[in-house]
């Protein structure tokens, strides 16, 4: 679904992520860590071609990220759900809205998904808080909400950066659950995160795989995790 074949990419002049390679298969779970200013976001942003790389090849759903135009782009993003660490909204519609406006965009904003919309609202904790606008949301409200959204349209992939970041524990895991559950489903999903505890607590629930980025490779974390 997503591969990346011997990618570098640079970034100031140095060298941010070196001769890295990965395959991301229909239906893997991977954790992605690392500590802070090692690439991790930037590592996602080549995985759905918000980013080129300097040098090595990085195919979307089979097509080369250099070959792709903006169409082609559109096309994969309706494939793949990205939960953004700044996550951006419209501060003008509500909460609801914006969790709704890649249906809307897609033309899919039908009674059904309607429905699904207040179900999902329900499971991250904002099923009160559909009518809010953006800038009334604390910074959790605000992650929940961006994961929401990236999984509206259930995507083939999901790419979440640091989803549980500014939760508690226990919305952690609910948030989680519903990554695991989509799982399930057949989704692949990557997760970017500092917190080795959630990933303990994933593993006890799937089959997941740990990579670690140090010193600009791509490396898979030790059994200790």
């Amino acid at each position: 679904m997503i591969e990346l074949e011997n990618i570098a990419y640079s970034y100031g002049g140095g060298e941010l992520l070196s001769d890295i390679s990965l395959k991301l298969s229909p239906g893997s779970f991977h954790f992605l860590t690392g500590p802070s200013g090692s690439g991790k976001t930037t590592f996602l942003k080549l995985c759905y071609g918000a980013l080129v790389p300097t040098a090595g090849q990085v195919r979307i759903f089979d097509q080369d990220v250099r070959e792709m135009d903006r169409d082609d782009h559109a096309l994969a993003r309706r494939r793949v759900g990205v939960v953004h660490q700044d996550c951006q909204f419209l501060d003008h519609l509500p909460v609801a809205d914006n969790v709704a406006l890649p249906l809307m965009v897609s033309g899919r904003d039908e009674l059904e998904n309607v429905s699904n919309l207040k179900e999902l609202m329900h499971w991250v904790g904002l099923g009160n808080r559909a009518s809010a606008l953006p800038p009334e949301l604390s910074g959790g409200e605000r992650q929940r909400a961006a994961l929401a959204r990236a999984v509206i349209m259930s995507p083939d992939v999901v790419l979440a950066d640091e989803p549980t970041g500014n939760v508690d524990w226990e919305m952690s895991q609910r948030l989680l659950q519903l990554l695991i559950e989509l799982n399930r489903m057949g989704k692949t999903i990557m997760i970017a995160t500092h917190d080795l505890n959630l990933i303990r607590a994933a593993k006890s629930k799937v089959q997941a795989r740990v990579l670690r980025i140090a010193g600009r490779k791509l490396q898979l974390a030790g059994a200790d995790l």
